[in-house]
């Protein structure tokens, strides 16, 4: 391995600010931008928009389908009826 090919891999804070969460990490990005952390030492400061704090999959706050309602719904509007079991598909 050549010196000096690899990019600065240094301890990192990552910050969600809707969500009010930050946590150390190690990485390759840099920023300007510097915040002093529980241990008392100084780290760059990453902002970012969605973290696991934040986004509807890691929270459980996604939306539920309600696919029972869907299926009524569409027997409201076309009918239960449908194809009889013994019908010929290609009819």
């Amino acid at each position: 391995m050549q010196k000096d090919k690899q990019p600065d891999y240094h301890p990192v804070i990552f910050r969600d600010r809707a969500a009010g969460y930050a946590f150390l990490t190690r990485s390759t990005a840099d920023s300007a931008e510097t915040l002093v952390w529980d241990d008392g030492e100084t780290y760059p400061v990453v902002d970012v928009e969605i973290s696991s704090e934040s986004h509807p999959f890691y929270t459980g706050k996604a939306r539920v389908v309600d696919s029972e309602g869907q299926v009524a719904k569409y027997e409201r509007r076309y009918g239960a009826g449908g194809r009889d079991a013994g019908e010929d598909p290609a009819l």
